[in-house]
């Protein structure tokens, strides 16, 4: 299966509900959430606020959990 790029990003703190295209090559570390302006950061042990938050994995756990 493919990398999809594409994640559904939640905000912890207001619930507002961001569509969002992943960097395909790196992690991102932190968000501001377009909702309530929360600065986002990955929960301890995940790379990236997509992993935390999102409703899929960044780009590059997509691919080495092998794109599943």
């Amino acid at each position: 299966m493919a990398v999809q790029p594409e994640s559904k990003l939640t905000c912890p703190f207001c619930g507002q509900v961001e569509t969002l295209i992943m960097p395909t090559d790196a992690c991102l570390f932190f968000h501001q959430c377009n909702g309530c302006q929360a600065l986002l950061r990955p929960h301890p042990g995940d790379c990236c606020v997509f992993c935390s938050y999102g409703d899929r994995p960044c780009p590059p756990i997509q691919r080495q959990r092998g794109a599943k």
